[in-house]
């Protein structure tokens, strides 16, 4: 699993998408002023996003883009995912067919990450920087799980 500027941005502007859905489509100059990315940026990004069925556009005047599904079925991981065309792969572990302690350790470590993400909702995301409590629903599971 690999975390890009590129999955940020677009996780960034998804958040955006989810804040503002009860007012009807935001436009993507919207985006891109409230979070400094270039509009061609964001461009590319959402035209991986609508690809990937994470968000919808709308033509003509008030027009815009919506989720495409509710925030809370849009995992952080789906975004990355769609923006960076990666799929979860299960890497070799093996290098001349012996298997490695490293390469076990980062798979693992890969694994883990990407579970953490798929569990964080694009709602619950949204809903801890409204409750400035990011640390405690992040920081939350990553305890849990080292304990």
């Amino acid at each position: 699993m690999k975390l890009s500027t590129k999955g940020r941005h677009a996780v960034t502007a998804m958040m955006e998408l989810a804040l503002y859905q009860k007012k009807g489509p935001v436009t993507l100059a919207d985006i891109s002023v409230k979070q400094s990315i270039s509009i061609s940026y964001l461009e590319q990004l959402f035209a991986k996003l609508r690809q990937h069925n994470l968000v919808t556009g709308m033509r003509g005047p008030g027009g815009g883009y919506c989720l495409a599904r509710d925030a809370g079925e849009i995992t952080i991981a789906n975004i990355l995912n769609a923006v960076d065309d990666m799929v979860r792969r299960q890497g070799s572990t093996t290098i001349g067919g012996e298997v490695t302690g490293s390469l076990m350790m980062w798979q693992r470590l890969s694994d883990r990450v990407y579970e953490y993400l798929d569990a964080i909702t694009l709602a619950e995301a949204v809903q801890a920087q409204a409750d400035e409590s990011q640390p405690e629903l992040f920081g939350s599971s990553m305890a849990q799980s080292a304990a």
